[in-house]
């Protein structure tokens, strides 16, 4: 796969990741932190926030790799 399709296909699935990622940590912070207090929907939110990197790591990580030989 040339270097030009992977970088198309990560940006696509980074894209994608984040908004289904944001769009699910919100739905699941309503539902379930509606009672909470500040601090606990600060430390959801902090996590959150910072999980979905390992995912983007793995997308990225790929887009950059050294492209298979053909031979």
């Amino acid at each position: 796969m040339s270097v030009r399709v992977k970088k198309l296909i990560g940006t696509v699935l980074l894209v994608a990741l984040v908004v289904i990622y944001a769009l699910l940590a919100t739905a699941i912070a309503t539902a379930r932190l509606a009672e909470s207090g500040a601090l606990v929907h600060l430390a959801y939110f902090l996590f959150t926030g910072l999980l979905w990197i390992l995912p983007a790591m793995a997308i990225i990580k790929w887009m950059v790799g050294p492209p298979k030989s053909r031979s």
